[in-house]
């Protein structure tokens, strides 16, 4: 496995801007679950501790497991009108939900 996850340049400021408003030693997690409308869903949080099967990048953790799901992934961070939120474009995404949260592969 490769470890691909590329970061936009406007979710790396975001990821370092909230990171730092909840303490130098938190880390931003990413994370897919079963559930949501489409089969899985993405799931963004704090954490302050690296787990033996966490993969770091930079201040953002995720789990060998969602790795294998999300790889290839491109995330960004999005300001719009209805809200500012993390985007996961997922190339082994094969349809999503309207939230766009949700997703099946």
């Amino acid at each position: 496995m490769s470890n691909k996850i590329e970061f936009t340049e406007s979710a790396k400021k975001e990821i370092a801007r909230v990171v730092s408003e909840n303490g130098t030693k938190m880390y931003f997690r990413i994370s897919v679950q079963g559930g949501g409308c489409s089969g899985f869903k993405y799931n963004f949080s704090f954490d302050d501790k690296v787990n033996s099967n966490d993969i770091i990048f930079n201040k953002t953790l995720i789990d060998d497991n969602s790795l294998k799901i999300i790889e290839g992934s491109v995330i960004d961070f999005k300001k719009e009108l209805i809200g500012n939120s993390f985007v996961i474009n997922n190339p082994k995404a094969s349809s999503s939900c309207g939230c766009g949260l949700s997703f099946s592969v």
